[in-house]
């Protein structure tokens, strides 16, 4: 093979053509003291920083150590931690040996953690503290998985298992130098797995050149200051974490605040007052919970003052949704109540920085959009699936957006949509295919090298891209009617009250709804309106008030929906739903299948007369 031309940098000319441990040499070389990784200490809250010198010097005793305990070049290594500096500099260490390190879900089931585990037939697992080797100990002594040592992060909890702590006790070798960094673009970078709404998570792999290609592609429709600073809160086995929280600051030698617990986030965002913030749709939706919630205990004037700005907001926004020129009348009032209202509020709770609001992984509810649109912050909203690498199409400040779509294709793919309505993409950013427990890949795309993502979408005359369900999850009722579940799922969503909905009427006449009361927002309202909430959720979902003005709300909704999706029955619930009780993904996507048979009493009952 003909080595690929290179810079006076020693990077190759073709910036897709780099490699992660090119670009951790070049910060380390060009950026020695820029801080690079940022964390908080577990005992006193304090933060500690690593700068690109010491991430490169860290992570080259941190491979030595790795590599006294067997792995080498194309081994699979997985991973399971929250968001603490071992997992992320592990990650980098593991890259620059030319191993392959896998992330799992922190709240991963025990029979999906074996699925993986036989899958990526790893002999090396590195998991956080004493409940992580409970679960993982079992797969020692499992003949069908090859896994033969855990690492164990938190110290005093090994169990007689290998401590983290000593691997970077062990000396770094002679000659081990030219042992780091040799990997080439088209070796895999990772495998990520899929979150599983069906099915076994299938394992995708990604190489260096996907990877790359990807991150060139989103600085073309992202415009951030340089050395930019991210939060990491989301598990780094999601796509979007692996990409904004290792991958894409690689890239960019920009620097990352970890946060190990993400229901901390919103004191994180407080102290790094973010340039960007990313949010799959239900942390923006309960952002904005907890914001208007705030709001409707505000006296009448000052609400009128701020309703009054989030107007001028959305009127500025929507000229540059347009593509114009504000008129220079608005400007001014536009830049009136940002100073005087606007500014202020964002500043309590760190936002005041942000320029750009990003959000993907599932479609976003369009009040939500408006929402933050009446503070002048626009969330580009994107699209994108593990096997793209992440995102395939992307709002944008510089290149256009549309807001309640998911933008247009970025540069490292393209799109088009199948006479079926399935959206189908192909390009330098879609992943090899899928990981054999052999170590061979099975394809993901056809001949033509198009991937079916299972998503349906339209694409308009301007090339922006509307999302309207997953292939798998439309609604077939009876009388032969598609529905979008999201579509009707979403407009039930607006009201406040509701944090969480779940459309149900495959092969029925109608459709019923399981409604969630929203754990923020629903106090408040009670508040307000004089219902008493010391009986917490359990107490407001039996309370008339609150089923009153949940009638109002589905009716609210069925109002803008055509006959065929409107909800005719529904049944208020008080417990949200989340990872750690099974309804959701570690991603929060619903687990439609999961929710149906918890609930499946509750939604024949509906059907009852």
């Amino acid at each position: 093979m003909t080595p690929a031309p290179r810079t006076t940098s020693g990077l190759p000319e073709a910036p897709a053509d780099r490699t992660l441990p090119q670009l951790l040499a070049r910060n380390a070389r060009t950026y020695p003291h820029l801080p690079a990784l940022s964390w908080q200490s577990a005992d006193t809250g304090g933060w500690s920083t690593y700068d690109w010198a010491e991430v490169d010097e860290h992570t080259r005793h941190l491979a030595a150590g790795y590599r006294a305990l067997g792995v080498g070049r194309g081994d699979r290594v997985l991973l399971m931690m929250p968001n603490r500096p071992e997992h992320w500099l592990s990650d980098l260490a593991l890259v620059r040996l030319g191993a392959v390190p896998v992330s799992v879900y922190g709240t991963a089931a025990p029979e999906q953690i074996t699925h993986i585990a036989r899958n990526c037939r790893a002999r090396l697992a590195v998991v956080d503290g004493a409940a992580q080797v409970a679960v993982w100990e079992p797969l020692l002594s499992d003949g069908e998985t090859p896994l033969e040592t855990l690492v164990v992060a938190e110290p005093g909890a090994e169990g007689g298992h290998f401590p983290y702590a000593a691997l970077l006790r062990e000396p770094v070798p002679d000659g081990f130098a030219g042992e780091l960094d040799t990997a080439r673009p088209e070796d895999p970078l990772t495998v990520v797995y899929t979150s599983g709404t069906s099915g076994d998570p299938k394992g995708v792999v990604l190489t260096h050149r996907q990877v790359l290609s990807n991150a060139l592609a989103l600085d073309a429709v992202v415009e951030l200051p340089p050395h930019v600073e991210h939060i990491c809160y989301l598990p780094f086995a999601h796509i979007a974490e692996r990409m904004l929280g290792i991958y894409l600051p690689c890239h960019r030698a920009s620097h990352v605040h970890l946060c190990a617990d993400p229901t901390g986030v919103a004191a994180v965002v407080r102290k790094v007052r973010p340039a960007q913030f990313f949010g799959v749709p239900r942390i923006w939706e309960k952002l904005s919970a907890t914001v208007r919630g705030i709001l409707s205990l505000m006296p009448a004037e000052q609400r009128k003052v701020i309703d009054e700005a989030f107007e001028v907001g959305r009127e500025h926004v929507g000229y540059r949704e347009r593509g114009e020129t504000p008129p220079a009348a608005l400007e001014e009032r536009y830049a009136r109540v940002r100073e005087d209202v606007l500014l202020p509020m964002l500043a309590a709770g760190g936002l005041d920085r942000v320029t750009w609001a990003a959000s993907a992984s599932a479609p976003m509810p369009l009040d939500v959009v408006r929402f933050w649109a009446g503070f002048g912050i626009v969330i580009m909203d994107a699209w994108g699936l593990t096997e793209t690498t992440g995102v395939a199409t992307s709002n944008s400040p510089r290149a256009g957006f549309r807001l309640g779509s998911v933008g247009r294709p970025v540069e490292s793919v393209e799109v088009r949509v199948a006479g079926d309505g399935e959206i189908l993409v192909r390009g330098a950013s879609v992943c090899s295919g899928y990981l054999r427990p052999d170590g061979s890949v099975l394809p993901a795309v056809d001949d033509d090298g198009w991937l079916a993502t299972g998503d349906i979408g339209r694409l308009d005359e301007d090339g922006y891209l509307w999302l309207t369900d997953r292939k798998k999850e439309m609604i077939v009722t009876s009388t032969g009617k598609n529905v979008s579940p999201a579509l009707v799922e979403n407009a039930l969503k607006e009201h406040p009250l509701i944090g969480q909905a779940m459309v149900h009427g495959d092969n029925r006449s109608y459709l019923v709804a399981l409604l969630v009361l929203d754990a923020e927002a629903a106090p408040a309202w009670a508040e307000a309106n004089g219902v008493p909430v010391d009986g917490g959720p359990a107490g407001l979902v039996r309370h008339p008030a609150v089923l009153a003005e949940t009638d109002r709300a589905v009716a609210a909704a069925n109002a803008r929906l055509n006959r065929s999706e409107q909800v005719k029955r529904y049944e208020l619930l008080a417990e949200e739903w989340g990872p750690a009780t099974g309804e959701l993904t570690p991603s929060l996507k619903m687990r439609r299948r999961i929710i149906r048979d918890k609930y499946a009493d509750s939604l024949s009952g509906l059907y009852q007369d």
